[in-house]
């Protein structure tokens, strides 16, 4: 995917590819980052451990969360933390408990939809499916069925004449379920082929967090393939600019202590144990600061400089929909990171935070742009609000315009993943 035309270097958005196309699941994004990191001079630690004050890069890993930090030389026990924030799910169509289902000859694997997914970009897609399987002692192994396996066949416009002019409509439970198979139902069947892909027996797996994803790899588009097509862009590009910027900071002496916070379930709320709405965070923050023999005077004082960028994909404008947008705020592709601002605080952005954002992004000679929703449709949210009420801190809503978001298929410019991890390089630098 390197060779393209045009003076801008890619590499970075090449590695975000090859992110992507390993992280079908966010236990296996995790597992990228952690690689990536370790490969950066960190080294994991666990939470059911002591923790010493030793400096350098470290992180933890909670399922389909990671907190990595980087401490320098210099770092007293109040020193302030410099927080990329981030999310590691996506929508998608998840494996039910019992999986095995089926009608009228065709095997079929019962899913649910999970988060605001596009239903109708499910539909006659090449499925894989990926996740991790629980086994009887305790352990868990990943797995990844990267080829077509299952599709969710629409209905054929001859059995459904009206649909160009009324419209799709789907039903969650009765439309969405994919098929793979031919037979009867045939309890234990997906169970038993994903053991057997990954060479264990199959009376060893006790549980199991699976899901779909499309197998067509992220892609150049464009005349002068000035974009990005892939799956899960929302939210691994920002995993990915996140984690690359700490391993780029890492090694030097910085007046902050630089953080990368990648959550699971922003995309259900983040009410979980991995999720932003969790403990997680504040727990590492704090053993951190006590680790390097700081009391809850110094706890308190760290936080109190404490700055957290959450990053998470956005809105560019789309050309056919142009009035679902504000009339004067229009983020274009290849134009820089966006600097996300909500009157409700549905994002977290205000005065301060965009003059500690937009003085990065001049250190960095990075471009970014504004971002403010149409006030007839009202906007989502991040993971910003939830960290900035939680934790007490200064937080910022950034991120990178996309088309289709939410879509099995998404679309950004190829030069703003890098513009993003360059931004949050000297947002992570302090």
């Amino acid at each position: 995917m390197s060779e393209h035309p045009g003076d801008f270097d890619r590499s970075h958005t090449d590695d975000l590819a090859a992110f992507i196309a390993a992280s079908p699941s966010q236990y296996h994004a995790v597992a990228s980052a952690a690689e990536r990191l370790e490969k950066a001079g960190f080294r994991q630690i666990l939470e059911s451990e002591a923790w010493d004050g030793e400096t350098g890069g470290k992180y933890v890993i909670r399922s389909g969360a990671i907190i990595a930090w980087y401490v320098p030389r210099s770092a007293r026990p109040e020193t302030p933390f410099r927080v990329a924030g981030a999310h590691t799910d996506s929508t998608n169509l998840r494996v039910k408990p019992r999986p095995d289902s089926g009608a009228y000859g065709w095997r079929q694997v019962a899913v649910e939809v999970y988060g605001g997914a596009l239903l109708n970009t499910w539909l006659d897609r090449d499925l894989g499916i990926a996740g991790r399987l629980a086994l009887r002692d305790g352990t868990t192994q990943l797995v990844a069925v990267n080829r077509p396996l299952l599709r969710v066949p629409q209905l054929a416009v001859h059995l459904d004449r009206g649909v160009n002019e009324n419209g799709l409509t789907l039903d969650k439970q009765r439309h969405m379920q994919p098929v793979w198979g031919l037979g009867g139902v045939d309890e234990g069947a997906l169970i038993r082929y994903l053991a057997h892909e990954v060479g264990i027996a199959a009376d060893t797996v006790t549980g199991w967090d699976l899901m779909l994803h499309d197998v067509q790899p992220p892609a150049y588009l464009g005349r002068d393939r000035e974009f990005l097509a892939a799956g899960r862009l929302d939210n691994l590009l920002s995993v990915h600019a996140a984690t690359a910027a700490l391993a780029a900071v890492a090694g030097q002496d910085l007046p902050c202590i630089p953080v990368l916070a990648a959550f699971d379930h922003e995309e259900i709320g983040s009410e979980s144990s991995t999720g932003a709405q969790g403990p997680l965070l504040g727990t590492v923050l704090e053993r951190s600061v006590h680790a390097r023999g700081g009391t809850y005077e110094d706890r308190q004082r760290a936080l109190a400089g404490t700055v957290c960028a959450s990053s998470d994909a956005g809105h560019a404008v789309h050309p056919n929909y142009s009035e679902r947008h504000d009339p004067t705020h229009h983020p274009m592709p290849n134009g820089g990171p966006i600097l996300k601002v909500n009157a409700s605080q549905r994002y977290a952005t205000d005065g301060v935070g965009r003059g500690l954002f937009a003085a990065a992004c001049e250190r960095a000679g990075v471009p970014w742009q504004a971002f403010v929703s149409n006030n007839a449709m009202p906007c989502g949210t991040t993971i910003g609000p939830i960290t900035a009420a939680r934790h007490g801190i200064t937080t910022v809503d950034i991120g990178v315009p996309v088309l289709s978001m939410h879509s099995a298929r998404e679309l950004c410019g190829a030069d703003d993943p890098h513009l993003l991890a360059s931004a949050l390089k000297s947002f992570l630098a302090g």
